[in-house]
């Protein structure tokens, strides 16, 4: 019985799945929005809260992590600089994923991963009756 066995394999080697999530994440903080297979974007969706999660924090420690997963030094800044100051309100949730239909080559389901903006987090607020009281 697997214990304690983080995310899916993806039918990858180790080093490539880190390989190919450390490219994917670089790719989605450039984009903001990526199309990928189901299963690949449920675990860059784990690998991108954290990333969000460490911009968040703003300290060189947390600087120096990033730096360390994400390949672009840019992105790094985009991530402690615009990023962070969207998500600043926000406590976790900041990606969303939209199913898509399946590819034609293999029929492997397809989905959409992107940020969630900030006029859809004032949306659910307006819509909310709790804010209203």
């Amino acid at each position: 019985m697997g214990q304690g066995i983080f995310g899916s394999k993806l039918g990858r080697t180790t080093s490539h799945r880190k390989a190919m999530l450390r490219t994917m994440v670089t790719s989605f903080l450039k984009y903001e929005k990526i199309k990928t297979t189901d299963m690949k974007a449920k675990e860059l969706k784990k690998v991108a809260e954290k990333m969000i999660t460490l911009g968040k924090r703003g300290d060189l420690h947390a600087r120096r992590q990033a730096a360390a997963y994400v390949r672009d030094r840019e992105m790094v800044g985009k991530l402690f600089g615009e990023l962070s100051t969207r998500y600043r309100d926000r406590s976790g949730g900041y990606t969303r994923i939209v199913k898509t239909g399946y590819r034609t080559g293999d029929n492997a389901p397809m989905s959409i991963i992107e940020f969630v903006r900030d006029a859809e987090t004032e949306k659910e607020k307006k819509k909310s009756p709790a804010s209203k009281k």
